[in-house]
């Protein structure tokens, strides 16, 4: 099982959130304010298949917590959720 945080949402409510490594965020970042994984790629100077590998493996830990996040979107509202990125960034 992947390793986790707990998480506490405007003061309130307390999730788990997956471990992820620096270089996992910042691929996430970069998909998420790009329009594909190639635009990814370009902007990280890396291969397409290792963002969706990264992208894979982010999922992977979500999903093992009972957190999946399946489409974009819901991987949107996890980072928000988690504080790996902000809506004023996108």
């Amino acid at each position: 099982m992947p390793q986790a945080e707990r998480v506490t949402h405007r003061g309130t409510a307390t999730t788990t959130a997956p471990k992820l490594s620096d270089r996992e965020v910042q691929v996430l970042r970069a998909w998420l304010l790009s329009d594909s994984k190639r635009e990814a790629a370009a902007r990280l100077f890396i291969t397409e298949a290792t963002v969706s590998t990264h992208l894979t493996r982010i999922k992977a830990k979500y999903a093992a917590l009972g957190r999946p996040a399946r489409t974009k979107v819901a991987l949107f509202v996890r980072a928000v959720q988690d504080g790996h990125t902000t809506f004023d960034e996108h």
